[in-house]
């Protein structure tokens, strides 16, 4: 995994977009740790923060449409994911409609939360919408400490 992990970095902001893919998907990978590494290395913040943001949406697009089309079942069986996760997912959608695009970037939870959203025929704009500015937000209150402008954000 080392040496997948150079590979992205040796890439600069591309390296940083399928590091931000592959995160955003149904995959379990830390985008945030190529990040650091990239800005460690001299990396342009900025292209850093786009190139972060647009893999880890296309993601998350990949999630809420794998949730479109199928069935909870399905999903289940192919990835793998938890009924307990499913569950906690499909209340919270219950509860917060495509609102909850907001906290989609949490690992695991996140990604049965845009399955399940998919599942349930959320309103796509909406979705897609507040899943862009959280996942956006993360990658903001990555990036604004490890610049040592960490009091933006914490005061």
């Amino acid at each position: 995994m080392d040496a997948f992990y150079s590979l992205l970095i040796d890439y600069g902001p591309w390296g940083m977009f399928v590091a931000a893919l592959l995160s955003g998907s149904i995959l379990p990978f830390s985008s945030e740790a190529v990040m650091i590494a990239l800005l460690a290395v001299g990396a342009h913040p900025w292209k850093l923060l786009l190139a972060a943001s647009a893999g880890n949406i296309l993601g998350g697009v990949t999630c809420y449409y794998i949730g479109r089309c199928t069935t909870p079942e399905r999903i289940q069986q192919i990835f793998h994911i938890k009924p307990k996760n499913m569950e906690r997912a499909r209340r919270l959608v219950e509860r917060w409609g495509a609102w909850i695009g907001f906290i989609c970037w949490i690992a695991v939870l996140g990604d049965a939360i845009l399955v399940t959203l998919g599942i349930m025929r959320s309103n796509a704009p909406l979705t897609l919408t507040t899943m862009a500015i959280g996942k956006t937000l993360r990658y903001v209150a990555v990036l604004l400490p490890a610049l040592g402008l960490g009091h933006l954000l914490f005061g």
